[in-house]
């Protein structure tokens, strides 16, 4: 039996597929044809393409934008199963993001692989997940804490997050999490703690990587600013000896604070930068533990590009 269409969406139709965006117009074609998210993702899968709901509502929903070859195809299909003309939604997505053109400016970004030293495998990890470099968030402020174990090992570590967004729709943040050399992905846990949950994880066992999607409670426009906090239990690896943070984009401060457990307390501890991995460290400059809480901390009140961290030595 054929699905029941909505008069109202075939009015919509033709100025969505005209005009754009993308996720418009596939969500007016949708409506017009009265195809639920199931139904189209089970016809896709009868022409032998294997695409999740999640990324159907992703897409119509502007949360995401098709890129690979494999999405490209998908979007073909979907011209044929709503009846579009040939090129009707692919045209739309060789146009410009919203909210990409000169009234948004993307700050210059360091790509992963030019930050850490497993940066192929964190763009495997977020290729295949479709999720696009520039996450359209700036970092207001953002403390992290991490704990290290009594046999040295990095136990886990908490974020407080603050950011802002810079286009219209954001309603996402992409975590990363790289282990100590001997780190079991598998066994690492992921926490959404404030105002947000998670969504997928992705893990790449050889490099001891973890990617996890962050679900914000709203969407975002630009300017608008949001507050959320995550973890990652780990303590998997074995003893640990520095904590770094890479940052890809300048601007927003940073407070990173290493906790010690009473039974593995370092000899000595440093705060340094780094211009990229296996780089040498420079600015270097000695932290002392602060008393019963066994803490050392730096503070960065506006972060430039490249590699942040603390390290420290057993003996």
């Amino acid at each position: 039996m054929r699905p029941s269409a909505d008069p109202a969406g075939f009015r919509e139709l033709p100025d969505a597929l005209r005009a754009g965006p993308f996720h418009l117009a596939l969500r007016a074609a949708l409506t017009a044809r009265g195809l639920s998210l199931h139904r189209v993702q089970n016809r896709l899968a009868a022409r032998g393409i294997k695409l999740g709901v999640t990324s159907l509502s992703y897409w119509q929903q502007g949360a995401r934008r098709p890129r690979r070859t494999e999405s490209l195809k998908a979007v073909r299909a979907l011209e044929q199963i709503l009846e579009l003309p040939d090129g009707a939604l692919l045209r739309l997505l060789a146009a410009p993001e919203p909210g990409a053109g000169p009234e948004a400016p993307r700050p210059q970004a360091r790509s992963y692989r030019a930050l850490v030293s497993v940066g192929a495998a964190v763009e495997g990890l977020l290729a295949g997940m479709e999720l696009p470099a520039d996450g359209g968030l700036h970092t207001v402020g953002h403390h992290e804490r991490v704990r290290i174990g009594p046999a040295g090992e990095l136990l886990g570590r908490e974020s407080q997050h603050v950011v802002r967004a810079h286009r219209d729709g954001v309603d996402r943040y992409v975590a990363v999490h790289h282990g100590d050399p001997g780190c079991d992905p598998a066994r690492v846990r992921v926490r959404a703690e404030e105002n947000c949950r998670t969504g997928r994880i992705r893990r790449h066992r050889e490099a001891g990587v973890v990617v996890a999607e962050l679900l914000f409670d709203a969407r975002l426009r630009a300017g608008d600013t949001y507050v959320f906090g995550y973890g990652f239990e780990d303590g998997t690896a074995g003893r640990s000896t520095e904590f770094v943070r890479g940052f890809s984009y300048t601007g927003g401060q940073y407070v990173l604070q290493v906790r010690f457990d009473e039974a593995a307390l370092p000899v000595r501890c440093r705060r340094f930068t780094r211009s990229g991995p296996g780089a040498p460290r420079g600015q270097l400059a000695d932290l002392s533990p602060s008393g019963p809480h066994r803490a050392v901390h730096l503070v960065e009140q506006e972060v430039r590009r490249g590699i942040l961290g603390i390290g420290w030595d057993w003996e």
